[in-house]
């Protein structure tokens, strides 16, 4: 990246921090009327996601069982660190988007 993006984002965020406080309402988001099947289908989706990570998760342990006796074992170390990655995220998609917001 150079200098000059750098410096065009960090003057951008200082804008935003000083515009932010001097009147601009941060109202907390308010789940509309009728809409409680969406929070049942994201529980849902959530609940599938993380039940494919623990899936994954034994497939690649099972793997690695099985080819730590032909001596390759280490290879799905990698596949081991995304599934747990995914359970990270997954788990904490809605602060993550808090925190984005």
């Amino acid at each position: 990246m150079s200098l000059e993006l750098i410096t065009t984002v960090a003057l951008v965020g200082d804008y935003a921090a000083t515009v932010a406080p001097l009147g601009i309402p941060d109202s907390p988001p308010i789940q509309p009327p009728g809409t409680e099947g969406v929070t049942t289908i994201l529980g849902w989706l959530k609940w599938v996601a993380l039940a494919i990570c623990v899936i994954g998760l034994i497939v690649a342990g099972a793997l690695m069982a099985i080819q730590s006796r032909r001596g390759e074992g280490g290879e799905h170390a990698g596949k081991i660190g995304m599934a747990l990655g995914g359970v990270i995220v997954i788990s904490a998609a809605t602060s993550l988007i808090g925190f984005l917001i």
